[in-house]
């Protein structure tokens, strides 16, 4: 198969890896920047939340880590859960899941009145804060990294999808599946961009792809790059 992987890096490096060990011809084309954002993470916090390892990379040298590593870390999945465990925090509960899940796995751990720290971007899915303030939980959600998105793609991407080379495009965020479309429509290439089959890593990413046409839609069980992988194998 020929695919196409539009992860910002380093994460998208490690996908492609995958693939190619499977056997796919893989097109490397990060879609998305991600910048770390300064913020104050000063105060007294119950616990920390994050659903990205993004933001675990944009705190590494923010004055607070030191303290904030004695709280323990709600992560949204396993990946995030474990990039919390290699940065020191001791005390890391994974929600194995969505950003609804993590709510779920928090208002079961934490009482009301409990102040939780949000390291987030600056594009989130889902409502982690208004989930959690329904049960009397406060959250400050500190934006720590941002994503800039491209305006076109990189001439080869454009090239391989007007010849029809793709067969897939592996999509892991509604952002960057907004900015797929986004640089197929400036480069007039939109119906060539929706031909591929669109791997996506849950339901959120769907809707961007589906409102511009898109015939052939898969979405992974989990919201899981392994699980991404498996439905591209399948």
């Amino acid at each position: 198969m020929h695919l196409l992987v539009t992860r910002p890096d380093p994460d998208g490096e490690r996908t492609a890896a995958k693939l190619r060990a499977r056997g796919c011809e893989v097109m490397l084309a990060p879609l998305l920047r991600i910048e770390n954002v300064g913020a104050d993470l000063g105060g007294a916090w119950h616990a920390v939340a994050v659903t990205s390892v993004n933001a675990l990379r944009a705190i590494g040298d923010n004055p607070a880590l030191k303290t904030l590593l004695a709280s323990p870390a709600y992560a949204v999945g396993s990946r995030t859960a474990d990039a919390a465990l290699a940065q020191g925090f001791e005390n890391v509960i994974s929600a194995n899941g969505d950003v609804g899940d993590l709510a779920r796995v928090m208002k079961t751990h934490l009482a009301a009145g409990a102040r939780v720290l949000y390291l987030a971007g600056d594009d989130r899915s889902g409502d982690l804060a208004g989930e959690l303030a329904a049960a009397g939980i406060e959250v400050a959600t500190r934006v720590v990294y941002r994503a800039a998105a491209l305006t076109q793609f990189p001439s080869d991407v454009g090239e391989a999808l007007t010849a029809g080379w793709l067969d897939g495009v592996l999509h892991f965020s509604r952002r960057s599946a907004v900015t797929y479309m986004d640089c197929a429509a400036a480069a007039k290439i939109t119906g060539p961009a929706l031909a591929p089959v669109h791997y996506c890593l849950s339901q959120q990413v769907v809707g961007p792809l589906k409102a511009a046409g898109a015939g052939r839609i898969e979405v992974a069980k989990q919201p899981t790059e392994a699980a991404l992988i498996e439905l591209v194998r399948a």
